[in-house]
């Protein structure tokens, strides 16, 4: 039985090195539900992905790739062309399978904007260093997915397109406008991981997220003068690298975390803890040079502030 419901993905490739895995993803989802592929890769990529895709696969290109982030112009794209209202949208290394999307989908019965959680699989050294990352945020709240499962109605203008955090700014927009956004601690989908030339190109782009974070980035910014001043106190930086090891072992644990995760990847957490503490300082300086470059393109905000969002919508200014 299909499922009521459509499949984005967004996609901008710049090689085709996984072109075959991912047809393969394709051609499993397209029995399941309708699926929509955005590519915004270059025009000789973008027509070697159209002769290898299933056919019933819907291509196309981004209505508004000059606008910013490519990846949010290919989700806004999707959403617009969505012939139903329960969509998911998802990561070309996002890798659900038919439980997830069912579980996922079901839960929009009684929310506008649903969000599982990711976990790398395999999980090769660099992999295990992100998902410290990830331990973290489950530690103190929640990660943010490389996946969700939206109701069309809750974005009816999309929302804005000229920001870095782009999942972070679809949520709050939701919200924003009355949504209901639920988180599913509980709830794990596979992601691949990415090579170890792509992880070391995100660690500053992802510490500069947390510029639409205040609370985050001001704790990440006192990570480094913290560490100076107590250099001459191995005990307490030991304490303070234990900590963080706990914090990323109750974010394991939540949800049944322990089932899926590897048992030693809470011990990363001081690792991406010290890298967190030198791309804070960076993405600060990018800041204030005019924005990181990502894809191509330097982008200078993270995300929107939620009360700007609220006035917009109040005004009926909400991004179109």
């Amino acid at each position: 039985m299909r499922l009521d419901a459509d499949y984005v993905l967004p996609l901008r490739w710049s090689d085709d090195t996984d072109l075959d895995e991912l047809t393969d993803y394709l051609h499993e989802l397209v029995g399941w539900m309708d699926v929509t592929v955005v590519d915004g890769s270059p025009p000789p990529l973008f027509a070697a992905h159209a002769r290898a895709f299933p056919r019933a696969v819907r291509h196309v290109a981004p209505s508004s790739v000059a606008l910013g982030n490519g990846k949010a112009c290919g989700v806004v794209t999707g959403l617009a062309l969505a012939g139903r209202e329960s969509v998911v949208i998802a990561d070309d290394d996002v890798r659900h399978d038919r439980a997830t999307l069912i579980a996922l989908l079901s839960d929009l019965s009684d929310a506008e904007l649903v969000a599982p959680q990711n976990v790398f699989a395999p999980a090769p050294w660099h992999a295990r260093w992100d998902t410290a990352r990830s331990l973290v945020n489950r530690g103190f709240g929640r990660d943010h997915p490389g996946t969700y499962a939206v109701r069309r109605s809750s974005l009816p203008h999309g929302y804005d397109m000229d920001v870095l955090f782009e999942n972070l700014e679809m949520e709050r927009t939701v919200r924003a406008r009355g949504g209901r956004v639920r988180h599913r601690l509980d709830l794990y989908v596979r992601r691949l991981p990415p090579d170890t030339r792509q992880f070391l190109s995100q660690r500053v782009r992802q510490a500069y997220d947390s510029l639409a974070q205040p609370v985050r980035l001001c704790a990440e910014l006192a990570l480094a003068p913290a560490v100076v001043v107590l250099r001459r106190r191995p005990g307490i930086l030991c304490l303070l690298a234990a900590i963080a090891v706990a914090v990323a072992e109750r974010g394991r644990r939540r949800q049944h975390g322990a089932a899926v995760y590897p048992r030693t990847a809470a011990l990363w957490a001081p690792l991406w803890a010290a890298e967190r503490a030198v791309t804070s300082w960076l993405a600060l300086a990018l800041r204030v040079k005019g924005g990181v470059v990502y894809a191509g393109r330097r982008m200078r905000r993270s995300a929107t502030p939620s009360r700007v969002l609220r006035r917009r919508v109040a005004g009926g200014r909400d991004h179109a």
